[in-house]
């Protein structure tokens, strides 16, 4: 059976008469007698009753007729979901993220892509730079916002898409906090509270104090701003953090900005090859502004 024979059984079932449900059909009537009896013959049952005036349905043919609608709509949806999917309008997006592209970045970007794409399931989760490059490599994302420089991939492809710098977060019971901008070596013998060193902030927090001429004392590390935030609020240190976790402040913490500015970058990462549409469509809205 094919979609085309049920199209033809509706066609008649509804105009009656196979004259007018050939015109419909931009057909000639001989066919589509035909297929119709072919129908009959291979469902073993008669679907209409045939006189000289009109054509109605037998009760075998009444029974189908809403199913075979329902099957024709279905094959519609069908055809409707492959083209939408191919186009990136419909279907599920895996995006990995690290936590300071949730400051800025990502609520820029969510709403654009959930009004330009509504039919698209998002499904966000939290990781490492290095940990989303994985997951990109073997295919469990889709797209990634990362930190950015990365170790080069040969599976995965990056580009800049936020800049940003990094500012010293300091108590704002500190003496330090009165200040507008800071030199980071003012703040050389105080303790540091460093990104866990899987984050690419790490080694940029070492090399920047390291070029303002000082190993910094590190007495704390933590995997999320968030946390680090919440441990120089309870004076265990300073902390070198990006410039858009001021979004997200506790109130007693206070940002200075560096005398020589430290720069970093966001970058969104997607597979070199055969990157979904969707994930392609998510990229391009993280590069507009």
């Amino acid at each position: 059976m094919e979609l085309r024979q049920l199209r033809y059984f509706v066609a008649v079932a509804e105009a009656r008469n196979f004259r007018r449900a050939a015109v419909q059909l931009n057909m000639s009537q001989p066919p589509l007698t035909v297929a119709i009896q072919r129908l009959e013959q291979e469902l073993g049952e008669r679907l209409f009753d045939r006189s000289a005036r009109e054509v109605t349905l037998t009760p075998a043919g009444a029974a189908a007729l809403e199913l075979a609608r329902s099957t024709l709509a279905q094959a519609q949806n069908f055809r409707a979901a492959v083209r939408d999917g191919a186009a990136g309008d419909r279907g599920r997006l895996r995006i990995g993220l690290v936590e300071s592209a949730t400051f800025a970045l990502l609520p820029r970007v969510i709403p654009l892509f959930r009004a330009r794409y509504p039919l698209v399931e998002l499904v966000l989760e939290g990781a490492t730079s290095q940990d989303i490059v994985r997951r990109l490599e073997s295919g469990d994302m889709d797209v990634g916002l990362v930190r950015l420089p990365l170790l080069a991939s040969r599976a995965v492809e990056t580009r800049t898409v936020e800049q940003d710098e990094l500012h010293l977060a300091v108590p704002t019971a500190s003496r330090l906090a009165k200040l507008g901008t800071i030199a980071l070596d003012q703040v050389a013998d105080e303790p540091f509270i460093l990104h866990g060193r899987v984050s690419v902030l790490h080694l940029i927090s070492l090399m920047a104090c390291q070029e303002a001429g000082f190993t910094p004392r590190v007495t704390q590390e933590a995997a999320q701003v968030s946390a680090i935030l919440s441990l120089v609020r309870s004076g265990l240190g300073v902390a070198l953090v990006p410039g858009r976790a001021r979004a997200a402040l506790p109130s007693d913490v206070r940002l200075l900005a560096l005398a020589r500015p430290v720069p970093v970058e966001t970058g969104v990462a997607l597979p070199r090859i055969r990157a979904s549409r969707p994930a392609v469509n998510f990229a391009e809205l993280c590069d507009s502004e």
